[in-house]
């Protein structure tokens, strides 16, 4: 059997649709895994963790203590 181009490229397509099918449905079961909840929770919010409010912009003029 000779492979024509016709065909691999039909096998490329079709390779090709099945292995993105099949990725987005694992990204999607791994996004929502119960049991990784926790772990994205801790991911969105450590970055909140660190800040102690709102940054001031620097200026000439004497610190305003409404910024810290």
């Amino acid at each position: 059997m000779e492979l024509s181009h016709e065909l691999l490229v039909g096998l490329a397509k079709s390779f090709g649709l099945f292995w993105l099918i099949a990725l987005s449905i694992g990204i999607t079961a791994y996004a929502f895994w119960p049991s990784l909840g926790k772990r994205f929770d801790t991911a969105a919010n450590s970055i909140l963790n660190d800040e102690g409010g709102p940054a001031c912009a620097p200026t000439k003029h004497k610190e305003d203590s409404s910024c810290r």
